[in-house]
């Protein structure tokens, strides 16, 4: 690319920042150590699915001068490893001596993590977001190891929407009965809306969150992998969407969709995962062999992009809620599975390294006795396999605990537990 179109490039984005910063920012619920992580020399690499906020959270880290560089702009989509000296040189004439470099969706471009390497020896401070997980990760490990830490960000938890809704909740609000009202009443509107960022002061909600799934499909698979068969792709992403916190099969997929290679499928799974649009989570077993072998459940990112995509009635309200849970799982950063033995199945289960950290059930409501009676027993009969007595049932709005003989069961409910670390 020719110099002088990288410096307009580069100066029309840095017009962008003043309209990125305006928005209205919330402090965001990371990794305890991200604001002295931000603050450290080494390569910071925030990752996520588009629009969750990773350039903010980039922005907001930046504490003195810096440069900027948006490589999501379609005008650099043709910018190869071999400008980017050249774009070094422009970020110089607009901050001479300038040291701080924000690299956003770098990924975009091949060998970028040569450069970074380099510009890292050469003393520069640099932070850098992306939206393929894959693609950071395998470079990093490779070129980058020990100089750099990963940030996941995830669209707004609940907890950040309470707070993006200027509603402060203070220890005992819980037993007030207005604001336990208003809580119940932010956490069906998240519910429904999810936590992407932008959506709330759209209008036109549905149709952000579809041109949204679009973008990921088309920007971040089909033109990064060469995808031939688009139609295929989208449906399958829109049936595991359709079908989230239930046990999924490639074969089943393959013969769904008539699809010849059973590779094909698990490749376009695989893809789906990178740019965080979905994700897999394992049955648990002892044996790593019958991890890999069993069917595997789906999540959604967000339950606002599930509601946007799916026509309503396919899903029931209490998986959204699953949905819900895994999610903040993820955020709290546990390694999480399913657990299925053949009469009864537990939601998820918690493992810190070798030992069972905690099995939780997500149900909608246990006030019918045989409800409560099927998601408990499940819980017991886990527990005595598993020898965990960290039980917990997370429902709409039910509170309270179980005694069975030494074993008791934790119900809480799903926004107070959203609410508390």
């Amino acid at each position: 690319m020719e110099k002088h179109l990288l410096k307009q490039i580069i100066l029309d984005q840095k017009e962008e920042i003043p309209e990125i910063l305006g928005k209205k920012i919330i402090k965001r619920d990371v990794h305890p150590a991200t604001n002295e992580i931000l603050n450290s020399d080494l390569i910071k690499v925030i990752m996520g699915v588009r629009r969750c906020g990773k350039s903010i959270l980039a922005h907001q880290s930046m504490k003195e001068s810096y440069s900027y560089v948006n490589f999501d702009d379609e005008r650099l989509i043709s910018i190869k490893k071999e400008n980017l000296n050249t774009l070094l040189e422009v970020l110089h004439e607009i901050h001479p001596g300038c040291k701080n470099l924000l690299l956003d969706e770098i990924q975009n471009v091949e060998g970028w993590e040569l450069f970074v390497n380099r510009l890292k020896r050469m003393g520069y401070n640099i932070t850098v977001t992306g939206s393929n997980a894959k693609l950071l990760s395998q470079e990093l490990a490779t070129h980058l190891t020990g100089r750099h830490f990963s940030i996941d960000l995830y669209p707004f938890s609940f907890k950040e929407f309470v707070t993006y809704n200027d509603v402060v909740i203070k220890k005992n609000d819980i037993y007030i009965t207005e604001k336990r009202a208003l809580i119940n009443n932010l956490f069906e509107e998240y519910l429904q809306l999810g936590g992407f960022p932008e959506i709330f002061t759209l209008e036109a909600k549905g149709h952000y969150l579809r041109e949204l799934f679009d973008k990921i499909i088309t920007r971040d698979i089909v033109l990064r992998h060469n995808i031939r068969g688009v139609a295929d792709l989208k449906e399958i992403a829109l049936y595991a969407l359709s079908n989230f916190g239930s046990r999924m099969t490639y074969h089943k997929i393959k013969n769904t969709f008539e699809i010849k290679s059973v590779h094909t499928v698990k490749n376009y799974l695989n893809y789906l995962q990178e740019t965080y649009l979905l994700f897999q989570i394992a049955p648990f077993s002892f044996k790593l062999k019958e991890q890999i072998k069993h069917p595997r459940k789906m999540y959604a990112i967000d339950t606002g992009l599930i509601n946007a995509l799916v026509p309503r009635g396919v899903f029931e309200y209490g998986r959204l809620m699953e949905n819900l849970v895994f999610l903040e799982l993820k955020r709290r950063h546990q390694e999480i599975y399913f657990y299925a033995q053949p009469d009864y199945e537990v939601d998820f289960l918690i493992k810190e390294g070798a030992k069972i950290k905690q099995l939780i059930q997500v149900c909608y409501s246990i006030n019918k006795e045989d409800t409560k009676k099927r998601e408990v027993k499940a819980l017991l009969k886990a527990s005595d396999k598993l020898k965990c007595k960290k039980l917990l049932v997370i429902t709409r709005d039910e509170e309270g605990e179980e005694k069975f003989g030494s074993k008791t069961v934790n119900i809480i409910p799903a926004w107070k537990w959203l609410l508390i670390k």
